[in-house]
This record gives C-alpha cells, sequence and structure tokens, in this order.
C-alpha cells in the first residue's frame, strides 16, 4: 500500500500565486529583458518567446486570450439529432 510522504493539512492550496513566485512572460507592448541573460532580442511565435542569445524561452502575455487553444464562453455544441 502506498502512502503519502506530505501531511495532508500541509499541502495548501494547489493554486496559490504567492507559493509560486514571479513568473515572467513576454509582453508585445514593452521593453522585455531576457530573465537569463538580459538583453533583448527576441523570436516571438504565436504562444512563446525565445531569447535569441541563451534560448530562455518565455510565454506571450496575450496568447490565453487568442488562438486555437482558447477557450470560449458562448461555444455550443451540436448534436447529430438538431443538425439533421
Amino acid at each position: 500500500m502506498a502512502l503519502s510522504l506530505i501531511a495532508i493539512g500541509s499541502e495548501g492550496f494547489a493554486h496559490d500565486p504567492q507559493s509560486r513566485g514571479y513568473g515572467f512572460v513576454y509582453r508585445e507592448d514593452a521593453v522585455n529583458r531576457c530573465p537569463g541573460c538580459g538583453r533583448s532580442h527576441w523570436h516571438v511565435g504565436r504562444v512563446s518567446a525565445e531569447c535569441a542569445f541563451c534560448a530562455t524561452a518565455l510565454p506571450l502575455a496575450s496568447a490565453t486570450s487568442r488562438g486555437a487553444g482558447s477557450h470560449r464562453n458562448g461555444f455550443r455544441r451540436t448534436l447529430l439529432s438538431e443538425a439533421a
């Protein structure tokens, strides 16, 4: 039988922003310095930006608001019985 090594009461909330620390993101409307080397030359893609010097990758701050992976609140699944 497998036992947990962490006490149940000490886990806390899994999505606690204070315990995660500072999150680096690439912002399109600002000067972005690389957290790895301090330079500001980037290769920008659809969901991430990569430093041209040290290859540190950062997610785009606006990546969650667009693209095929974003969720839509008004989405309604079409049933086969309604389609005919």
